[in-house]
């Protein structure tokens, strides 16, 4: 008995070990994963629940729910069991590597049972222990009902503005849009923002695209700046700066005006330029260089499109008002 209560204090140990590493190695990735910047106006989006209860997950498994939505690029809020996949006549895809969640429960030994039996009460107090489980996203499966694993609804017509939405496709980025957090991955190459109606003021949608495409067109095999910085280190807050940059040379560019940002951001980058005088020129610089490469992808499609099409002026009509055509 003695020997099972080691090894279950051990387990628990372990779990606390795992979910604090965790979190560590997203904040030295980062991110912050209990930061939602963009704002919701419904409580709903964004936080995970299971898919067959409808329950919200609560505490620490947000965040490790969270983290699976951003890393696997999932689109879906739903999760549940391998048995309620099964359970609704659905499976798991074989492969498919579940997420470790947690809940908590109170073991409350059989004499307080007895005793609050006797007295007329609810039994007191107990022993706390936490037992993990896994969960699938709905979209790790397949044969769940459609009501179930229904897709996110489309995107409202006019929230992602046409000259924005034509350069992203003109990039030929691998950019994700969907799930609680936007970012660019080096290592996957890709971006992934949440959908514009996630944000407060869907506008900003804009700022955070480009923002994110900033930190793409540095990748290896584009411009390849550094990008080795460590959350909160100078280098990850340089690397930060030029991104955001290069969001507003874009933005301008398109005729796009979000709104400034929080004043958390503008103090860090203050910090920066106050401790190196040259380093809002070096980020300004490498900003334009990026800024120049994201719309020289606008002016390919404009020219593909023009050398696309037949003459059109074959009879020289267009020019009778005596202008010359440049």
């Amino acid at each position: 008995m003695a020997h099972a209560r080691h090894r279950s204090a051990r387990e628990r140990t372990n779990l606390y070990e795992q979910i604090t590493n965790r979190i560590i190695a997203e904040l030295e990735a980062g991110r912050i994963p209990w930061v939602q910047p963009w704002g919701s106006a419904k409580a709903s989006v964004g936080m995970p629940y299971n898919a067959v209860s409808e329950r919200r997950y609560s505490g620490i498994n947000i965040l490790t729910l969270w983290d699976a939505i951003v890393s696997r690029g999932f689109a879906s809020h739903a999760f549940l069991t391998f048995r309620q996949a099964i359970t609704l006549g659905g499976n798991v895809r074989r492969g498919e590597q579940g997420i470790g969640v947690i809940y908590t429960r109170r073991f409350i030994p059989r004499d307080e049972h007895r005793r609050a039996d006797i007295e007329g009460r609810e039994p007191s107090g107990g022993i706390p222990f936490l037992k993990w489980f896994t969960v699938f996203s709905v979209e790790q499966c397949d044969g769940l009902p459609a009501h179930i694993c229904e897709p996110p609804p489309p995107i409202p017509e006019g929230l992602i503005l046409p000259q924005a939405e034509a350069l992203i496709a003109a990039t030929g980025a691998d950019f994700r849009i969907g799930g609680p957090s936007a970012f660019y991955s080096p290592t996957r190459d890709y971006v992934q923002v949440p959908r514009p109606d996630d944000f407060f003021d869907p506008v900003n949608w804009h700022r955070t695209a480009f923002h994110e495409l900033g930190h793409w067109v540095g990748g290896a095999t584009r411009l390849n700046r550094d990008q080795s910085g460590v959350f909160g280190s100078v280098a990850y807050g340089k690397e930060e700066l030029c991104a955001e940059l290069t969001a507003s040379f874009v933005c301008a560019a398109l005729g796009i005006t979000p709104t400034v940002r929080h004043a958390d951001y503008i103090g860090s980058w203050l910090e920066i330029i106050r401790g190196d005088d040259r380093a809002i020129l070096r980020a300004a610089s490498a900003a334009s260089k990026a800024a120049d490469y994201l719309l020289a992808f606008r002016a390919e499609t404009e020219i593909a499109a023009n050398d696309d099409d037949p003459d059109p002026d074959p009879d020289g009509s267009m020019a009778m008002d005596g202008r010359i055509a440049a």
